[in-house]
């Protein structure tokens, strides 16, 4: 039986260290990925958290990979700002959906035996330029969470996620935060139950 050690997991767009911390808990070789420096101070080793361009590592032998691409231009709940108020089209907007659309699929056709990637429900412009659709919709309150955020999975290789423990309380807290410029942050981060039911599912398929 393979053991947690040689299974080798990258964690793509992740400064949290949710998901990634959930798979070293358990003993895998895992690294998280991003621009930024990563805010978790569980594990201290600098070599965890690769803080540059994914795709220098991409092609780096991994048997994993969980992706959080940037959602800001595919996201519905962006889809009106892709048109000016007099109906014209906003091109810099789409160009930027392009450029989303097609790291998104960078790292959904990596050469890696086990994918998923995570984004919220998108418009339909972008799931015409993904050409694929999700394999599931989670949400925090079927991990222990008592909130609501829609959460799409496309996955290759793996089982569809099992709810590991279905809450009461469907509070829509992350699209309740008032605008700022850390809002962002805040709104990306895993669900720790979520990164937990990854880590122990997924771990050694």
């Amino acid at each position: 039986m393979r053991e947690p050690s040689d299974t080798k997991i990258l964690v793509a767009c992740e400064f949290s260290g949710v998901v990634r911390d959930a798979f070293l808990d358990r003993g895998f070789d895992a690294i998280s990925c991003d621009l930024l420096p990563c805010e978790s101070i569980k594990y201290t080793d600098p070599s965890l958290h690769y803080q540059g361009d994914v795709c220098d590592i991409l092609n780096d032998d991994w048997d994993l990979l969980i992706g959080h691409p940037p959602c800001t231009f595919m996201t519905n709940a962006g889809v009106r700002w892709l048109y000016n108020k007099d109906k014209s089209r906003n091109v810099p907007r789409w160009q930027s959906l392009h450029e989303a659309a097609k790291f998104f699929l960078t790292l959904y056709n990596a050469n890696i035996p086990h994918i998923c990637i995570e984004n919220p429900i998108m418009h339909k412009h972008a799931k015409a330029l993904i050409g694929v659709n999700h394999s599931q919709i989670i949400q925090p309150y079927q991990f222990g969470h008592g909130e609501t955020k829609a959460t799409c999975l496309w996955l290759k290789n793996l089982p569809k996620l099992e709810p590991t423990n279905i809450v009461e309380g469907r509070d829509p807290r992350v699209h309740k935060m008032p605008p700022g410029p850390h809002r962002w942050k805040e709104r990306s981060r895993t669900y720790q139950g979520i990164g937990n039911a990854m880590a122990a599912q997924w771990g050694c398929e």
